[in-house]
């Protein structure tokens, strides 16, 4: 996740086999095919804060940029998974990863809603105190937890690898840094403006916002519990933002260093393959006169300029 009102940030996700970068005018997918060639496709998009007023509002435009976000997330996923698959494979349908995302939605609402309450009301007694607080820390453990354990599986070990791609040519496009694999392999594959973060704080917000709503009855409860996700969402941006900008001075490190611990659990160094992947999916995304100005840095990937989109 970047910021969306600033000039020059981008942001972006893994998916299945490749990267999906957000540019301010435009988003790409780039994707390894089982072939061995990258193939990419890019469409104009001008940033959110053009298109409506209320996404320059403080609070309200984090909850817009993740509305935005996740159906981005959705398309770029959907392309990727048809891409992807074996040529004797039959490819994922829209309509099978819908399904698919609407199980995973109601799978979350239990797991990270009802499991926690249920476990809080048995353990805390009378207390609503207690009550809050067992119940924000098994969910922030759930959490913790569900992201270390899917981390186990090769599938998404490499979704992982590609995440960490993601970000060190991130990290090489902001710092003014040649986008060759090599110059991009110098870079950590953490990044303080990731969606990991955005999720922890969601997460440790949660745990600050619903103490204030006692301990109410079940129904009150879990509506309680998704009616705020975006209120929270929309907290969670702005602090994500703030430390996102501020990695030079201490406030801003100490503010990162837990979503950027987290991430060591969401991200692995990937192979040179999957940079190339990703700088093609980066390139793709900006505009002309940015991409002249990257190819004035130093030299690219031969595989990333012949797969760019335009």
């Amino acid at each position: 996740m970047a910021a969306d009102d600033a000039a020059f940030s981008v942001g972006g996700q893994a998916v299945i086999e490749g990267v999906m970068m957000r540019a301010p005018n435009a988003w790409a997918v780039a994707v390894r095919r089982p072939g061995g060639s990258i193939e990419a496709v890019r469409h104009p998009l001008p940033r959110l804060s053009s298109r409506s007023r209320l996404a320059r509002v403080p609070f309200i435009r984090g909850m817009l940029v993740l509305g935005e976000s996740l159906a981005l997330g959705f398309r770029a996923l959907s392309w990727s998974a048809q891409k992807a698959a074996d040529e004797d494979e039959e490819p994922l349908t829209g309509r099978q990863i819908a399904g698919s995302m609407t199980i995973a939605l109601v799978l979350f609402a239990g797991l990270f809603i009802l499991i926690p309450a249920a476990v809080a009301r048995v353990a805390a007694g009378e207390s609503t105190l207690v009550f809050n607080g067992i119940e924000g820390l098994v969910r922030l453990a759930l959490f913790v937890g569900y992201i270390w354990a899917i981390g186990r599986s090769e599938e998404i070990r490499r979704v992982f690898q590609y995440h960490g791609a993601e970000h060190m040519a991130i990290h090489a496009f902001e710092a003014g840094e040649p986008l060759s694999v090599e110059s991009v392999r110098r870079y950590r594959p953490e990044h303080p403006r990731c969606g990991t973060s955005f999720l922890l704080i969601v997460v440790v917000f949660s745990i600050l916002v619903f103490s204030l709503l006692g301990r109410p009855g079940w129904v009150m409860l879990v509506v309680s519990r998704i009616v705020l996700i975006p209120v929270i969402a929309g907290l969670a941006y702005e602090l994500l933002k703030f430390s996102g900008t501020r990695q030079s001075d201490r406030l801003g490190r100490f503010l990162a260093a837990p979503g950027l611990w987290l991430q060591r659990l969401t991200t692995g160094v990937p192979e040179p393959d999957m940079i190339e992947v990703a700088v093609t999916s980066l390139l793709s995304a900006l505009d002309e006169d940015q991409v002249a100005e990257i190819e004035r840095r130093g030299p690219l990937p031969e595989a990333a300029v012949a797969a760019r989109a335009r």
